[in-house]
């Protein structure tokens, strides 16, 4: 048990344990320490020096980021001089910083701009040469904008420490260092896999996604274009922060009612795919236990994993699940199925994926994810992108009444939503590959494989064998897991990853949470938690149970894994260099 220490901030008695840090201590008395680079479970580094405080008998300041509490402390956070400090820190960091405000993505939300409000800050107070780099736009997912890049370094604590890609890092010395690429090539020439965890973690507008907006509202606008749009599960827990909603505050019916009003569209429930996925991969799972095929399987429904394994561990790409992603087989199945249904040429209809994560911008393009040249999936934009569409036309969100998903594909099970969250590929391939071998519906929650931990592991009895799986988010967290394998310390029959941590609830396209939130909130959970209840409240919990998923085998696949179900809904992976 950790010794408790005694002190005060700003004369309030604090009692917290040995090793807390001075800036984590003031939070347990209501006092929140500004900050720019630092970023709980990611960078801790005390370089920008906005978050010093002055300790009582002592000279100068302290990062009180980085600074332990000691007994008897007395540390005061808003004096003069503390004050002072601040102001001319955050002053000279705006004296290189393009202030372009008004067209940023992060107006409005920028940690730099609101500590610029708190401090009365002269942003040209400290004049000099503005160093002017090139946009860096050359991946399809996101744009690298150094010109607003404050050196917080929380991007490349991401990359590096939590995510292990290493893609970006600091580059020159002095007045001229920067955030770069190895010798300064593009971002998409490297092996970055474009999670997106770069993105969230940006306390500025340095790094965003790139937009597919205007292409969308140009085929609304088309009249020769059929215009369908799916929502991933995660996308109703999160869509409200946007609009200044609680976290964890379920909106899946606004947010149907608010696409529908951007034009002529249908809106389509990809908890449908995520049934489909379960199906395909239970059976995949299933059949590699009967042969020797390898194992463990690996999830695939994460293209940021997938691009992971494809650069840094191409002798695993075997055993991967063939299974195209929700989002790949939602695509699939539209410029298909759907088009024979309603007599619609596949290349007049423009699908739009809905998603929380970056990595499947580029998910989309990938050329087996098309048909004669024509993609699967038109575009896939993040649920930040939603959220300025919304906007932009004028809907009154919070007001909404709410709306259903369209049929045919508005039914889906709560092991579907459960994709959303770590662990939840797993729980619903679980559920659906124990009815198929014991014949039983009796186990329909997988506690062991829930929360927000890095890596969970469970063994659960079927039919009488132990099968052992694992659960990874993020990853550094995969790159452990699979060292752990390739060593021989761990035997895994199934094995579920997500390249985000926490799961999609947490991709690199949701919502940007300020440092605040992510600090001092458990912010996965929270998400996490809506797709939960929404499972547990739902009639039906079991994928293979969706009456989607007959109509579906009985009008077109016929069977899970069969000729048809096959060529539309399963995939090949490629090798690729690792730089």
């Amino acid at each position: 048990m950790k010794k408790m220490i005694h002190l005060k901030i700003n004369n309030i008695p604090v009692t917290v344990p040995e090793g807390t840090t001075i800036l984590q201590a003031a939070k347990t008395a209501n006092i929140e320490i500004p900050s720019l680079c630092y970023l709980k479970d990611v960078n801790c580094i005390g370089a920008c020096r906005v978050c010093v405080v002055e300790i009582v008998g002592r000279r100068g300041l302290v990062a009180s980021c980085v600074y332990p509490v000691e007994e008897g402390m007395e540390v005061l956070t808003n004096t003069p001089l503390v004050r002072s400090s601040r102001k001319t820190t955050i002053e000279l960091i705006l004296s290189t910083h393009h202030k372009k405000c008004l067209s940023c993505v992060r107006g409005n939300n920028c940690e730099l701009q609101k500590l610029a409000y708190d401090y009365a800050i002269d942003e040209d107070r400290f004049k000099g040469e503005e160093p002017i780099y090139k946009i860096d736009d050359s991946a399809p997912y996101v744009v690298r904008d150094n010109n607003k890049c404050i050196q917080c370094l929380r991007c490349v604590s991401t990359c590096d420490k939590v995510q292990t890609v290493g893609a970006i890092g600091q580059i020159r010395r002095g007045f001229d260092v920067h955030v770069g690429s190895p010798f300064e090539i593009g971002l998409g020439a490297t092996s970055c896999v474009g999670c997106g965890q770069c993105i969230v973690s940006c306390p500025v507008g340095a790094l965003y996604e790139r937009s597919n907006i205007d292409e969308i509202w140009d085929a609304i606008s088309d009249p020769k274009k059929k215009v369908v749009f799916f929502t991933a599960p995660s996308i109703a827990a999160t869509l409200g922060e946007c609009f200044g909603m609680p976290v964890g505050t379920n909106v899946e019916n606004k947010m149907v009612q608010a696409i529908k009003m951007l034009g002529d569209v249908s809106v389509f429930n990809m908890n449908v795919t995520a049934d489909l996925t379960i199906m395909e991969e239970a059976n995949e799972l299933l059949e590699r236990l009967k042969s020797d095929k390898p194992l463990p399987m690996f999830t695939s429904c994460c293209p940021g994993w997938i691009k992971f394994c494809e650069h840094n561990y191409p002798e695993l790409l075997p055993n991967l699940s063939t299974c195209k992603s929700p989002q790949g087989m939602f695509g699939a199945l539209l410029k298909s199925y759907y088009c024979q249904k309603n007599n619609i040429d596949p290349k007049d209809l423009y699908v739009v994926s809905v998603i929380p994560c970056t990595a499947k911008k580029f998910e989309t393009s990938r050329p087996e994810l098309s048909n004669a040249g024509i993609p699967d999936v038109d575009v896939a934009i993040t649920t930040r992108e939603l959220s300025r569409m919304i906007k932009g036309a004028g809907i009154a969100f919070k007001d909404l009444e709410g709306a259903e998903f369209d049929n045919p594909f508005a039914i889906a099970s709560g092991a579907g939503a459960l994709f959303g969250a770590t662990g939840g590929v797993m729980e619903a391939a679980l559920r659906t590959a124990a009815c198929l071998i014991d014949g039983t519906n009796e186990k329909l929650e997988f506690m062991d494989v829930r929360g927000t931990s890095g890596i969970k592991e469970a063994t659960y009895r079927i039919a009488g064998t132990e099968v052992n799986v694992c659960v990874a988010s993020g990853l550094g967290n995969a790159r452990k897991v699979i060292e752990m394998i390739q060593s021989g310390e761990k035997n895994y029959l199934f094995v579920e990853i997500m390249a985000c941590p926490g799961g999609c609830v947490n991709g690199g396209g949701q919502p940007v949470q300020s440092d605040s939130v992510r600090n001092y909130s458990e912010l996965k959970a929270k998400r996490a938690s809506v797709l939960y209840h929404a499972d547990k409240e739902g009639e039906l919990r079991l994928s293979h149970e969706n009456p989607v998923m007959t109509m579906l085998y009985d009008e077109y696949f016929e069977a899970p894994g069969k000729a048809k179900a096959h060529s539309l809904l399963h995939t090949h992976y490629t090798p690729r260099n690792k730089f």
